[in-house]
């Protein structure tokens, strides 16, 4: 098959800045995402940064992505208004989108979703996340079990203030009785997007093979060339058509 263009995108600020985030991440958050999925044989991986020229997403860069990840934090209003513009028409055009975690603040984000700020609650505290699969049969779940534990990371609850997803195929739960609509999926022009909650900086929850599955399933969901015939290195080929 023709290999899947990914591009994976990251403010690589924390790092900077963090000790306790560099020991997690020594190459950056970008390089912990690049590092598995540059082992599906399917996938092509770049990574791009805030700091490179263009934020690294020139317009030949996106004209070359398929899917593009972006993981943000604390820099969302950095990011050049015209880059926004540029990853928001390519995203229009067809080019897949997943966002990450903290993502959810981010202008790209936002412009897309009609949203101010993805307003939601939060809170530090170290405690676990269960994750409940909401959409059996969709291909973001293929090989992914109906519900599985990450130990540690950041809570999230709700009120998210984002529209109504096309499609919700995750739910979170935490200790303090927060649930979380986890895994949210949207269709926005030609453009699939799909919102991932789990990946606090301070935690290694990129390593855990269930995150790993359930990201290198949505790539190749939001993947504008193939996304009626999902196949992956990492199990069986799923027939499921297009699903939102």
């Amino acid at each position: 098959m023709q290999k899947i263009r990914v591009t994976v995108w990251n403010e690589n600020v924390h790092e900077q800045t963090s000790e306790e985030v560099r020991k997690i991440h020594p190459n950056g958050i970008h390089n912990t995402l690049a590092g598995f999925l540059k082992k599906d044989p399917n996938f092509e991986v770049r990574t791009a940064t805030l700091d490179m020229p263009e934020h690294g997403l020139t317009q030949e860069v996106l004209d070359e992505t398929d899917v593009l990840l972006w993981w943000a934090h604390i820099a969302h209003q950095k990011v050049e208004d015209e880059i926004v513009t540029r990853v928001f028409r390519r995203v229009n055009e067809g080019m897949g989108l997943i966002v990450l975690h903290s993502g959810h603040g981010s202008k790209i984000f936002s412009r897309l979703l009609g949203t101010e700020t993805g307003r939601l609650r939060w809170r530090e505290n170290d405690e676990r996340i269960r994750l409940w699969a909401t959409a059996p049969g969709h291909p973001i779940l293929e090989g992914v079990p109906d519900t599985f534990v990450v130990p540690i990371d950041e809570t999230y609850g709700e009120p998210f203030g984002i529209p109504e997803p096309d499609r919700t195929v995750f739910i979170s739960w935490s200790p303090g009785g927060e649930v979380f609509r986890a895994g949210c999926c949207f269709i926005r022009g030609a453009g699939h997007i799909f919102y991932f909650q789990p990946g606090h900086e301070t935690f290694p929850t990129y390593e855990i093979p269930e995150v790993q599955r359930v990201i290198c399933n949505a790539v190749y969901w939001a993947n504008p060339v193939r996304r009626g015939s999902l196949h992956l290195s990492l199990g069986t080929p799923n027939g499921a058509g297009l699903e939102g």
